[in-house]
């Protein structure tokens, strides 16, 4: 069955009752009318996730709907099928979230649509009524503008124009809650000010899960690689705060925990490591000239093995293994301790880090520099726990230098493996390895530099 997906980037508004569509130019769409049966769990974790599952009646077609939180937009996904359950590429993407729950319909809504299509973008008119059986038990309005292939510029622009015409600031709930007139209210991610080292390292702990989360359908799907990349961050950031904060927690969960995690960092990895390869590689083969072509091939390797590296992150997302680290993620952190405070576990991790730089030759070995970042990360994160903005800027900058060089080694040596088993694309691998070569010098030269400027901050 084939999903369709598209990104959804719109503004929501009132249409108060003196409010009329103004002339906005285009061309008027045809008026549309369907019903939305609305899916979710017994305790609405779909929708407390801001995460929407809807089949859709319009003119005897039938489609699934499934709409993703992307940043500010929302991935809208769709599949043709029957009412009841939803189809499995649509259903399988939620596992994360549902864990063994069971979806039912909660909400039925029929719609009645009118507007135009002006500059890349659609302007409509929603009337709304909720239905128990064929009975309104009640109604409300809602004006959107949606850019189908327009700009930013053009989504403000309509908006003010509508503003003009008397619309006002719109309900920010998505219809679903409107229906149910429920309001749920997202979990802060910061701590208050005054909360103790426990209670911040908490509230950072949260903020990963529900990054996690976020990030969970997305790297499913496969099509976006900066959503696994962002689902790895967060689960690399949750394992360090774990390890900063480690006398603050229970030993035993906090181990167990930072295990589960280390887990699957493990599993993301490897198409991680191939997507940056990859992307590398692409502009850097196009340059090469006549050995452009056999330059493709090595691509093409590399994207078959990023395939098969994709097997197992797929069948660990999908195992019990992952549920329950998800369920002990959302579980509050048990302390035992109120002390260190995250001023001094941060000193800590940065004596560690100056130790680990000082004891580096004038020509440190590459592992040897790895490991540095590793250092890098882990005062970073501590950082970041206690807000020194300045000092992760700096660690940032120093370990985006020392990444760079990480990936030069690692580019070099999968090139030369790619070489020996490949001989007709020797020469192309060979130009790409010099390359590698004056990428890993450069950040040797600039590193030092980056570590002065933290080792300053701090």
């Amino acid at each position: 069955m084939a999903v369709k997906g598209t990104l959804e980037r719109e503004v929501k508004l009132q249409a108060g009752e003196a409010f009329a569509l103004p002339d906005l130019g285009g061309e008027a769409i045809e008026p549309r009318l369907f019903v939305s049966t609305y899916h979710d769990t017994a305790d609405h974790r779909l929708a407390r996730r801001g995460v929407t599952l809807r089949h859709r009646l319009e003119n005897g077609r039938a489609v699934w709907q499934l709409k993703l939180p992307r940043g500010s937009a929302r991935l809208e996904l769709e599949a043709p099928g029957p009412p009841g359950a939803p189809p499995d590429e649509l259903l399988g993407l939620l596992a994360g979230h549902l864990r063994g729950a069971s979806l039912g319909p909660v909400a039925r809504l029929r719609t009645r649509r009118e507007g135009v299509r002006v500059d890349g973008a659609e302007v409509v008119h929603d009337s709304v009524a909720v239905l128990e059986h064929q009975r309104v038990t009640r109604s409300f309005e809602e004006l959107e503008v949606e850019l189908l292939d327009g700009d930013e510029k053009t989504l403000r622009r309509l908006e003010r124009a509508l503003r003009r015409a008397g619309a006002g600031n719109g309900e920010s709930r998505p219809k679903l809650l409107q229906a149910l007139d429920l309001d749920f209210q997202p979990e802060p991610e910061e701590a208050e000010p005054d909360a103790s080292a426990p209670g911040l390292l908490r509230a950072a702990l949260r903020a990963q899960a529900a990054r996690i989360l976020a990030h969970d359908p997305g790297t499913r799907l496969g099509e976006d690689v900066e959503e696994l990349h962002q689902m790895r961050v967060a689960t690399r950031r949750a394992r360090a705060f774990l390890r900063a904060g480690r006398d603050l927690l229970d030993p035993a969960w906090s181990e167990l925990l930072r295990e589960e995690l280390r887990w699957l960092g493990g599993v993301l990895g490897p198409v991680r490591d191939l997507d940056v390869l990859l992307d590398h590689l692409r502009p850097a083969v196009e340059s090469l000239g006549g050995d452009a072509v056999e330059g493709r091939k090595l691509l093409r390797t590399l994207e078959r093995d990023r395939r098969r590296a994709r097997r197992p992150l797929e069948q660990a997302l999908a195992g019990e293994r992952y549920f329950a680290l998800l369920d002990a993620l959302e579980q509050p952190a048990p302390a035992v301790a109120e002390e260190p405070g995250l001023d001094e576990i941060h000193a800590a991790e940065h004596r560690r880090l100056r130790k680990a730089v000082r004891a580096l030759g004038d020509e440190p070995p590459d592992d040897e520099l790895h490991a540095a970042r590793i250092r890098v990360k882990r005062a970073r994160y501590a950082a970041e726990l206690r807000g020194d903005e300045a000092y992760v800027k700096a660690a940032k900058r120093l370990q985006d230098v020392l990444g760079e060089h990480q990936d030069a080694v690692v580019a070099e040596e999968r090139l030369r493996e790619l070489a020996a088993k490949q001989p007709e694309a020797a020469l192309a691998a060979g130009r790409l390895i010099e390359r590698e070569r004056e990428r890993g010098l450069q950040a040797r030269t600039e590193w030092r530099d980056a570590w002065k400027t933290l080792a300053k901050t701090a």
